[in-house]
Protein backbone atom coordinates (compact mmCIF):
# COMPACT_ATOMS: atom_id res chain seq x y z
CA UNK A 1 0.00 0.00 0.00
CA UNK A 2 1.27 3.83 -0.90
CA UNK A 3 1.72 5.89 2.03
CA UNK A 4 -1.27 8.30 1.48
CA UNK A 5 -3.02 10.94 3.50
CA UNK A 6 -6.59 11.11 1.86
CA UNK A 7 -8.62 13.98 3.88
CA UNK A 8 -6.24 17.45 3.77
CA UNK A 9 -7.73 20.75 4.23
CA UNK A 10 -5.66 24.09 3.03
CA UNK A 11 -5.66 28.10 3.48
CA UNK A 12 -9.12 27.98 1.48
CA UNK A 13 -10.49 26.69 4.33
CA UNK A 14 -11.78 29.47 6.25
CA UNK A 15 -11.71 27.96 9.68
CA UNK A 16 -8.15 26.58 8.71
CA UNK A 17 -4.42 27.86 8.40
CA UNK A 18 -2.70 30.81 6.46
CA UNK A 19 0.14 28.42 5.84
CA UNK A 20 0.52 27.89 1.96
CA UNK A 21 -0.57 25.12 -0.34
CA UNK A 22 3.07 24.43 -1.53
CA UNK A 23 3.86 23.93 2.95
CA UNK A 24 1.48 20.65 2.61
CA UNK A 25 3.26 19.44 0.06
CA UNK A 26 6.62 19.72 0.87
CA UNK A 27 5.65 17.71 4.85
CA UNK A 28 4.21 15.76 2.70
CA UNK A 29 7.35 14.80 0.84
CA UNK A 30 9.46 14.86 4.18
CA UNK A 31 7.21 12.61 5.87
CA UNK A 32 7.51 10.13 3.04
CA UNK A 33 4.11 10.25 1.67
CA UNK A 34 4.07 8.82 -1.69
CA UNK A 35 0.15 10.22 -2.23
CA UNK A 36 -1.40 12.89 -1.14
CA UNK A 37 -5.82 14.22 -1.80
CA UNK A 38 -6.19 18.02 -1.09
CA UNK A 39 -10.13 17.95 0.30
CA UNK A 40 -11.09 21.52 0.75
CA UNK A 41 -14.95 21.54 1.83
CA UNK A 42 -16.52 22.40 -1.48
CA UNK A 43 -19.34 25.21 -1.49
CA UNK A 44 -22.80 24.90 0.32
CA UNK A 45 -25.55 24.87 -1.85
CA UNK A 46 -26.68 27.96 -3.11
CA UNK A 47 -29.58 28.91 -0.71
CA UNK A 48 -27.89 27.09 1.96
CA UNK A 49 -27.13 29.30 5.00
CA UNK A 50 -23.83 27.97 6.67
CA UNK A 51 -25.77 26.76 10.22
CA UNK A 52 -21.98 27.26 12.03
CA UNK A 53 -22.26 30.15 14.15
CA UNK A 54 -18.77 31.99 12.03
CA UNK A 55 -20.42 31.03 9.00
CA UNK A 56 -16.73 29.66 8.19
CA UNK A 57 -17.48 25.50 7.10
CA UNK A 58 -16.44 26.14 3.44
CA UNK A 59 -14.56 27.62 0.84
CA UNK A 60 -15.95 30.50 -1.01
CA UNK A 61 -17.87 29.79 -3.89
CA UNK A 62 -15.65 33.01 -5.18
CA UNK A 63 -12.29 31.06 -4.70
CA UNK A 64 -13.20 27.49 -6.01
CA UNK A 65 -11.87 28.00 -9.42
CA UNK A 66 -8.58 29.58 -7.93
CA UNK A 67 -8.00 26.27 -5.42
CA UNK A 68 -8.77 23.66 -8.43
CA UNK A 69 -6.10 25.97 -10.55
CA UNK A 70 -3.13 25.71 -7.49
CA UNK A 71 -4.08 21.87 -6.98
CA UNK A 72 -3.51 21.67 -10.83
CA UNK A 73 -0.47 23.54 -11.03
CA UNK A 74 1.42 21.92 -7.86
CA UNK A 75 0.04 18.17 -9.74
CA UNK A 76 2.26 19.13 -12.61
CA UNK A 77 5.27 20.84 -10.62
CA UNK A 78 5.49 18.51 -8.05
CA UNK A 79 4.58 15.52 -10.58
CA UNK A 80 8.25 13.51 -10.01
CA UNK A 81 7.73 13.59 -5.92
CA UNK A 82 4.92 12.86 -4.71
CA UNK A 83 1.05 12.18 -6.59
CA UNK A 84 -1.20 15.17 -5.86
CA UNK A 85 -4.39 14.85 -6.14
CA UNK A 86 -7.73 17.58 -6.57
CA UNK A 87 -10.42 16.53 -4.45
CA UNK A 88 -12.87 18.18 -1.98
CA UNK A 89 -14.92 17.14 1.49
CA UNK A 90 -19.06 17.23 0.01
CA UNK A 91 -21.35 17.86 2.50
CA UNK A 92 -24.10 15.71 2.43
CA UNK A 93 -26.94 17.56 3.19
CA UNK A 94 -30.61 15.94 3.91
CA UNK A 95 -32.87 17.83 1.58
CA UNK A 96 -30.33 19.29 -0.84
CA UNK A 97 -29.39 16.23 -2.90
CA UNK A 98 -30.57 17.82 -6.21
CA UNK A 99 -28.28 21.06 -5.71
CA UNK A 100 -25.57 18.98 -4.84
CA UNK A 101 -25.82 16.91 -7.75
CA UNK A 102 -25.63 19.43 -9.62
CA UNK A 103 -22.59 21.40 -8.04
CA UNK A 104 -21.01 17.42 -8.34
CA UNK A 105 -22.12 17.02 -12.38
CA UNK A 106 -20.32 20.81 -12.80
CA UNK A 107 -16.84 20.05 -10.58
CA UNK A 108 -16.62 16.24 -10.74
CA UNK A 109 -14.96 16.36 -13.84
CA UNK A 110 -11.93 18.27 -12.47
CA UNK A 111 -11.71 16.26 -9.38
CA UNK A 112 -9.41 12.94 -8.68
CA UNK A 113 -10.63 11.91 -5.43
CA UNK A 114 -13.14 13.30 -2.62
CA UNK A 115 -14.86 12.75 -0.01
CA UNK A 116 -18.19 12.71 1.37
CA UNK A 117 -19.62 13.72 5.46
CA UNK A 118 -22.25 14.67 7.06
CA UNK A 119 -21.71 17.69 9.21
CA UNK A 120 -25.06 19.61 9.47
CA UNK A 121 -27.98 18.16 10.91
CA UNK A 122 -31.70 19.28 10.96
CA UNK A 123 -34.04 19.52 13.76
CA UNK A 124 -37.76 21.04 12.78
CA UNK A 125 -36.97 23.98 11.70
CA UNK A 126 -33.49 24.53 12.46
CA UNK A 127 -30.18 23.39 11.05
CA UNK A 128 -26.72 22.54 13.54
CA UNK A 129 -23.58 22.16 12.67
CA UNK A 130 -22.93 18.79 15.20
CA UNK A 131 -18.77 19.55 15.45
CA UNK A 132 -18.38 23.26 15.66
CA UNK A 133 -17.96 23.45 19.70
CA UNK A 134 -19.01 21.95 22.50
CA UNK A 135 -21.35 25.14 23.60
CA UNK A 136 -23.21 24.03 20.22
CA UNK A 137 -23.47 20.33 20.26
CA UNK A 138 -24.70 21.22 23.66
CA UNK A 139 -27.38 23.48 22.84
CA UNK A 140 -27.80 20.37 20.11
CA UNK A 141 -28.54 17.92 23.11
CA UNK A 142 -31.43 20.41 24.38
CA UNK A 143 -32.92 20.58 20.84
CA UNK A 144 -33.13 17.03 19.89
CA UNK A 145 -34.19 16.60 24.19
CA UNK A 146 -31.91 13.56 24.88
CA UNK A 147 -28.24 12.60 23.65
CA UNK A 148 -29.54 9.21 21.70
CA UNK A 149 -31.78 10.94 19.86
CA UNK A 150 -29.10 13.51 18.67
CA UNK A 151 -27.22 10.04 17.86
CA UNK A 152 -29.66 8.05 15.87
CA UNK A 153 -30.58 11.24 13.59
CA UNK A 154 -26.94 11.27 12.93
CA UNK A 155 -26.56 7.71 12.20
CA UNK A 156 -29.81 7.58 10.15
CA UNK A 157 -28.65 11.15 8.23
CA UNK A 158 -24.99 8.96 7.34
CA UNK A 159 -26.44 6.27 6.20
CA UNK A 160 -28.85 8.58 4.06
CA UNK A 161 -25.69 9.76 2.35
CA UNK A 162 -24.34 6.56 1.44
CA UNK A 163 -27.71 5.28 -0.52
CA UNK A 164 -28.95 8.79 -1.99
CA UNK A 165 -28.52 9.30 -5.48
CA UNK A 166 -25.78 12.40 -6.05
CA UNK A 167 -25.14 11.12 -9.48
CA UNK A 168 -22.18 10.31 -11.16
CA UNK A 169 -19.58 11.67 -9.17
CA UNK A 170 -20.92 11.43 -6.25
CA UNK A 171 -17.77 10.92 -3.92
CA UNK A 172 -16.86 7.45 -2.97
CA UNK A 173 -15.30 7.67 0.08
CA UNK A 174 -17.06 7.87 3.44
CA UNK A 175 -15.99 10.59 5.79
CA UNK A 176 -15.10 10.56 10.01
CA UNK A 177 -18.45 8.04 10.36
CA UNK A 178 -18.24 8.91 14.34
CA UNK A 179 -17.95 12.24 14.15
CA UNK A 180 -20.62 12.67 16.65
CA UNK A 181 -18.66 11.32 19.48
CA UNK A 182 -16.27 14.66 19.15
CA UNK A 183 -17.52 15.72 22.68
CA UNK A 184 -18.30 12.57 24.37
CA UNK A 185 -16.03 13.02 27.75
CA UNK A 186 -18.28 15.57 28.65
CA UNK A 187 -21.59 14.79 26.89
CA UNK A 188 -21.41 10.65 27.23
CA UNK A 189 -24.39 8.48 25.56
CA UNK A 190 -25.50 5.37 26.20
CA UNK A 191 -26.10 3.85 22.73
CA UNK A 192 -23.51 1.47 22.04
CA UNK A 193 -21.23 2.35 19.05
CA UNK A 194 -20.49 -0.26 17.35
CA UNK A 195 -23.85 -1.62 17.12
CA UNK A 196 -24.90 1.74 15.55
CA UNK A 197 -22.24 1.51 13.04
CA UNK A 198 -22.52 -2.05 11.78
CA UNK A 199 -25.11 -0.90 9.63
CA UNK A 200 -22.77 1.91 8.37
CA UNK A 201 -20.49 -0.21 7.46
CA UNK A 202 -22.55 -2.48 5.82
CA UNK A 203 -24.05 -0.28 3.87
CA UNK A 204 -20.60 1.37 2.87
CA UNK A 205 -19.41 -2.40 1.71
CA UNK A 206 -22.78 -2.80 -0.10
CA UNK A 207 -22.53 0.22 -2.41
CA UNK A 208 -18.21 0.03 -2.74
CA UNK A 209 -17.35 2.73 -1.00
CA UNK A 210 -14.03 3.44 1.08
CA UNK A 211 -13.57 4.36 4.91
CA UNK A 212 -12.12 7.33 5.69
CA UNK A 213 -9.69 6.24 8.39
CA UNK A 214 -10.24 9.91 10.09
CA UNK A 215 -7.34 10.50 13.45
CA UNK A 216 -8.14 14.16 13.91
CA UNK A 217 -10.25 12.86 16.77
CA UNK A 218 -7.46 11.57 18.79
CA UNK A 219 -6.34 14.75 18.97
CA UNK A 220 -9.77 16.55 19.99
CA UNK A 221 -9.30 16.59 23.77
CA UNK A 222 -13.07 15.50 24.35
CA UNK A 223 -12.86 12.67 22.22
CA UNK A 224 -9.33 10.96 22.39
CA UNK A 225 -9.93 8.59 19.62
CA UNK A 226 -9.80 7.95 15.89
CA UNK A 227 -12.96 8.53 13.91
CA UNK A 228 -14.06 5.45 13.79
CA UNK A 229 -12.56 3.87 17.01
CA UNK A 230 -9.91 1.11 15.90
CA UNK A 231 -12.50 -1.55 16.72
CA UNK A 232 -14.71 -0.32 13.96
CA UNK A 233 -12.08 0.09 11.81
CA UNK A 234 -11.10 -3.72 12.07
CA UNK A 235 -14.13 -4.92 11.28
CA UNK A 236 -14.26 -3.25 8.45
CA UNK A 237 -10.77 -4.57 7.50
CA UNK A 238 -12.30 -7.97 8.14
CA UNK A 239 -15.29 -7.05 6.09
CA UNK A 240 -13.35 -6.47 2.61
CA UNK A 241 -13.71 -2.43 3.23
CA UNK A 242 -11.03 -0.43 1.88
CA UNK A 243 -9.66 2.09 4.03
CA UNK A 244 -7.64 5.14 3.47
CA UNK A 245 -5.59 6.96 6.14
CA UNK A 246 -6.80 10.56 6.52
CA UNK A 247 -5.15 13.48 8.91
CA UNK A 248 -7.43 15.84 7.83
CA UNK A 249 -4.80 18.57 8.51
CA UNK A 250 -5.96 21.91 9.01
CA UNK A 251 -2.01 23.03 9.07
CA UNK A 252 0.99 21.12 7.62
CA UNK A 253 1.53 19.55 11.13
CA UNK A 254 -0.70 18.09 11.60
CA UNK A 255 0.36 15.65 8.42
CA UNK A 256 0.97 12.24 9.15
CA UNK A 257 -0.74 12.53 13.13
CA UNK A 258 -1.86 9.35 14.85
CA UNK A 259 -0.42 6.66 11.77
CA UNK A 260 1.98 5.75 14.16
CA UNK A 261 -1.25 4.34 16.00
CA UNK A 262 -2.83 2.47 12.72
CA UNK A 263 0.80 0.88 12.05
CA UNK A 264 1.27 0.12 15.36
CA UNK A 265 -2.20 -2.12 15.77
CA UNK A 266 -1.57 -3.47 11.94
CA UNK A 267 -4.24 -1.35 10.40
CA UNK A 268 -2.12 -0.16 7.79
CA UNK A 269 0.92 -1.15 6.12
CA UNK A 270 3.37 0.07 4.21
Amino acid sequence: MRMKDGHVHTSYCPHGTDEPVSAYIEQAIELGYKEITFTEHAPLPEGFMDPAPAHDSSIPIEQLHSYIEEITRYKQEYQEKITINLGLEVDYIEGWEQETTKFLNEVGPYLDDAVLSVHFLKNRDRWFCLDYSETEFEYMIQHYQTIERLYHAYFHTLQKSIYSDLGRFKPKRIGHISLITKFKKKFPCNLHLNAQLQPILALIKEYGYELDVNTAGLFKPLCGEIYPPLSIIQTARNMGISLCYGSDAHHPADLGRGMDVLLREKLLTY
